[in-house]
């Protein structure tokens, strides 16, 4: 496809595309400028991108300029507050362009929301209700009914269309950031990484009444600033959901909001759980106490009305009747999704269950 971008195009075309390769280049060497920069030039030269008036060294004084990288002391380039937030949009972006191409639908707005959408459903006219929202149909059907068309309409003939509405969300999303994640050669923390940076995004421009922490789990768990999202990797860990989700609720505790939920992209089973001041693992199989444990939180979340949405990088038919434990006991949902499609799949959940019926 690079080719193209060269032959028959214009330098702005070629420029514009060159940045999105190398941002998206950062997300997947977790922010490393210089790492990045070495790639493209790589690319450039295999598919002939670079040209006698815009070469490598031009490349890098444009983003400099753009505020996205800076020059530091020591002679190296590091990413800006402006780049970092380059690679959020640009994440939400190709997200929404997925979304667009597989048939979920553009769920972009051009207006703040208003009362809400008006819906299929009707009910009977409240005071109060607008005639806007009247549904002729069902409230000519009514006055028919009762009178055979010979009589006055009454106010019990009034059927309204029902309205739904915007609501505030506290959303913690959950990264498993386990050794497995980068497990066989296939790359699952891109992904998840791609997630967290479209998901912060969409909800800081789209929904800023809502909020998102960001939450990481391997052997312990411990929040990452929005601003840190582009350097997320994995490590040596085993997998402490329990952890994730005992600091999901702290803080989801301190949100001044009825709707709370978390998210969670994890590809394995959990594996350690912290016991008596030490963790206390086991990477074998499914382990009864740890498996508890976890269980145990799955349902404290429930108690507090916390629905936990799982995304399973896995097919694992070994794992499929823990994850259906899970979700059972929190009555929240699981999705077994493909990290190349996990991305839109996440978007489109968070999307559909923000909108809450006005009563």
């Amino acid at each position: 496809m690079y080719w193209r971008y060269q032959h028959g195009s214009s330098l702005r075309d070629l420029i514009r595309n060159l940045l999105r390769i190398f941002r998206q280049l950062l997300v997947i060497t977790d922010g490393d400028v210089g790492e990045a920069l070495n790639h493209l030039d790589e690319i450039g030269e295999r598919y002939r991108l670079w040209r006698d008036e815009f070469g490598p060294a031009d490349f890098r004084r444009l983003i400099q300029r753009r505020g996205e990288v800076r020059r530091e002391a020591a002679g190296s380039l590091t990413l800006t507050r402006k780049g970092e937030r380059a690679i959020r949009r640009q994440m939400l972006e190709e997200v929404f362009s997925k979304m667009r191409t597989g048939g979920a639908g553009e769920h972009r707005l051009p207006h703040a929301g208003g009362p809400g959408e008006v819906t299929d459903e009707t009910r009977a006219y409240r005071f109060g209700d607008t005639l806007d929202a009247l549904d002729v149909n069902r409230t000519l059907g009514n006055w028919l009914m009762r009178t055979g068309g010979d009589g006055l309409p009454a106010e019990s003939d009034l059927e309204v269309r029902e309205r739904e509405q915007q609501t505030s969300c506290a959303t913690v999303l959950l990264i498993d950031v386990s050794h497995s994640m980068t497990l066989y050669g296939e790359d699952r923390i891109t992904p998840a990484k791609r997630v967290a940076l479209a998901l912060t995004e969409l909800i800081l421009t789209k929904y800023p009444k809502d909020t998102i922490d960001v939450v990481l789990f391997g052997d312990d768990a411990h929040p990452v600033p929005i601003e840190k999202l582009p350097y997320i990797t994995n490590g040596p860990f085993h997998t402490n959901t329990r952890a994730g989700l005992i600091l999901a609720q702290e803080l989801l505790k301190r949100r001044k909001t009825a709707n709370r939920q978390i998210i969670m992209i994890t590809d394995g089973k959990p594996s350690a759980i912290h016991e008596d001041g030490r963790l206390y693992k086991n990477p074998f199989g499914l382990d009864e106490k740890v498996v508890a444990k976890t269980l145990e939180e799955a349902g404290r979340c429930r108690r507090k009305r916390i629905p936990i949405t799982t995304f399973m990088l896995t097919a694992d038919p070994y794992l499929r009747g823990f994850i259906e434990d899970f979700t059972e006991i929190n009555r929240g949902r699981a999705y077994f999704a493909d990290s190349s499609r996990i991305e839109s799949f996440v978007l489109v959940d968070f999307l559909k269950n923000r909108r809450r019926r006005v009563r």
